[in-house]
């Protein structure tokens, strides 16, 4: 876009060119990723929030970074994306606010499997994306990426045998 600008040009025509030769110049900066941070601030664009199978590519890719001797145990474990827990999982769970549970394991943990289990359905982790998102913008401090990522090994702690005490145990002794 060309825009030349004169002098006796009225303020609102040397103010639409210069918008639209900044507006111009972000785009390009940000195409090439050397918007300055100030500028990416100011170039924040809102869209619509994840839908569950942009959850799930994130969950997805938190279970793919996990260590090789965990991954292999995971190959029959089902991941679902929902909006919120139903009514009966709540009062199985004696939770009263479905935006407290941002997820759930349902199965056989590992060490507790016997053959007397084949022919079962899979285990399922399944993530609720809108207590997610929820918990997400009520905290502030961390990433969707990183939540989701929690949210998930927090589950997959459960198919591994590990007690919601336990894992709060390891994750504050990994922060202290």
């Amino acid at each position: 876009m060309r825009c030349a600008i004169a002098i006796d040009d009225s303020w609102l025509a040397r103010s639409v060119c210069l918008r639209a030769l900044l507006t111009r110049l972000q785009a390009d900066l940000l195409a090439r990723r050397r918007l300055p941070g100030y500028l990416q601030f100011m170039m924040r664009i809102f869209g619509t929030p994840p839908s569950a199978a942009e959850i799930a590519a994130i969950a997805r890719q938190a279970m793919a970074r996990l260590p090789h001797q965990f991954a292999v145990h995971l190959g029959e474990v089902v991941l679902q994306i929902d909006e919120v827990a139903e009514d009966a999982l709540l009062d199985e769970l004696g939770i009263e606010d479905p935006f407290d549970l941002t997820g759930v394991y349902e199965g056989l943990p590992l060490g507790t499997r016997s053959i007397d289990h084949s022919g079962t359905l899979p285990d399922r982790i399944r993530l609720f994306r809108r207590p997610i998102l929820e918990e997400w913008a009520a905290r502030g401090d961390e990433t969707l990426e990183r939540l989701v990522a929690h949210v998930t090994v927090h589950e997959i702690g459960h198919h591994f045998g590990l007690s919601d005490e336990a894992m709060h145990a390891l994750e504050e002794e990994e922060a202290g």
